[in-house]
């Protein structure tokens, strides 16, 4: 899984880059509320516009990267999130960060689902190996941000956002110099390409859950800060932890549950577990202690799960790989975008309460993904979990022209 071509590691290094600005903010969000005088439901609203944008514009991803191709699709997305981070440092209200928090978003949207699908077809080995190695992405990433964004925090709320600007510089630098021209599509993708997946009733079901588990994990991600009511250093080595325990999970313990107990056992027993964690912390919200070691363990669950996910969606269904991973971010990101709002309100009139909701709403993504169990069965009925190796030269030419 290692050893992989120079392309497959410049944009893994632009992915951890591009997931360090997800906590990144977290241990600000304080910080803004009590400096710019907002409470926790205004300040939620960073996730919200960046969540709501990010959504829709999942649905054009494929339309921008088959018309200018896989590389000038990343390198505008990362423009966007320069873009976005440095001018969200220079406001001085929370409706401008929020504004520019969703440019950031547009600039993610088309980041992330170039990214992944690039990485799945020019990656050597197997599928499953590849969406590994993206997850681990995602979780040094995840990690790191929360640590950085709270020492930079401790000198300024506005820091963070300029070391997401900086940093996602030199991703930029690295993918024009590393990443190999890539030619306009023969096809181009539609714009109605991932809306029409959708139709799939497989890929359908895990959106829908992936939407009711976003209200779990924004509860952890956007609404904990304020009942911890910590420094952001403090609030940043908590997250690192939990960042930390996501990225070993999903790289060494994701794959190990699906070839022991298959991937439906292994995505229902990380929710079940997530949400149990939830319910604990929202009877343990008065206590500091019961929410550090909450928001640590969570990661452990959220790492299975995030690595299982991702490799259902690029198989549950027969569409291709972009089109697949833009209608599941639609429907996640678009419909989750609420829940860092209702977090927020609900947090403002009882700190257990959005716990509470957040637990049983991901209890409702496991009873809909199991609407799906016989679709999601089949993928374990593959040779090696679904994980057929992967042709990197034929695959990655196959993404270009859009007909993965």
């Amino acid at each position: 899984m290692w050893r992989q071509p120079k392309t497959v590691w410049s944009v893994a290094f632009a992915c951890v880059i591009s997931f360090m600005g997800i906590g990144l903010v977290d241990p600000i969000l304080k910080p803004i509320a009590d400096e710019l005088g907002a409470g926790p439901s205004q300040v939620s609203l960073l996730f919200t516009s960046y969540m709501a944008v990010m959504g829709i514009a999942m649905l054009g991803t494929g339309w921008v990267s088959s018309r200018v191709g896989a590389k000038r699709a990343l390198m505008i997305g990362l423009v966007l999130i320069i873009a976005g981070s440095a001018f969200a440092g220079m406001q001085d209200t929370v409706g401008g960060i929020v504004a520019f928090r969703a440019l950031w978003g547009l600039g993610n949207a088309l980041f992330i689902a170039t990214a992944l699908s690039t990485i799945v077809s020019a990656a050597s080995g197997s599928v499953g190996q590849a969406i590994v190695l993206y997850e681990a992405a995602l979780g040094v990433g995840i990690a790191a941000g929360p640590l950085l964004g709270g020492w930079l925090g401790g000198m300024s709320w506005r820091a963070p956002f300029f070391g997401v600007a900086v940093l996602m510089l030199l991703a930029l630098a690295a993918t024009a110099v590393t990443l190999p021209p890539t030619p306009r599509a023969e096809r181009p993708s539609s714009l109605l390409a991932p809306l029409r997946a959708l139709g799939h009733r497989g890929l359908l079901t895990v959106g829908i859950t992936a939407l009711l588990y976003n209200f779990g994990f924004f509860t952890l991600l956007a609404f904990t800060p304020f009942p911890l009511d910590m420094g952001a250093q403090a609030i940043g080595f908590i997250f690192f932890g939990w960042g930390l325990l996501l990225a070993i999970t999903s790289v060494f313990v994701a794959p190990w549950l699906q070839r022991r107990i298959g991937t439906l056992p292994g995505l229902v027993g990380a929710l079940v577990g997530f949400a149990a964690v939830l319910a604990v912390m929202g009877f343990g919200a008065h206590t500091k202690p019961v929410l550090v070691v909450g928001v640590v363990l969570a990661g452990a669950f959220l790492g299975i799960n995030n690595t299982l996910v991702t490799e259902t969606v690029m198989k549950v269904s027969p569409v291709e790989r972009p089109v697949a991973s833009a209608a599941y971010s639609f429907v996640r990101f678009g419909g989750g975008a609420v829940a860092p709002w209702l977090a927020g309100t609900l947090g403002e009139r009882s700190i257990q309460l959005p716990f509470w909701v957040g637990a049983g709403a991901v209890l409702l993504g496991v009873a809909v993904l199991l609407t799906a169990a016989p679709i999601i069965r089949r993928i374990d009925q593959q040779p090696g979990h679904g994980a057929e190796a992967v042709n990197s030269e034929i695959e990655a030419e196959a993404l270009t022209v859009g007909d993965a």
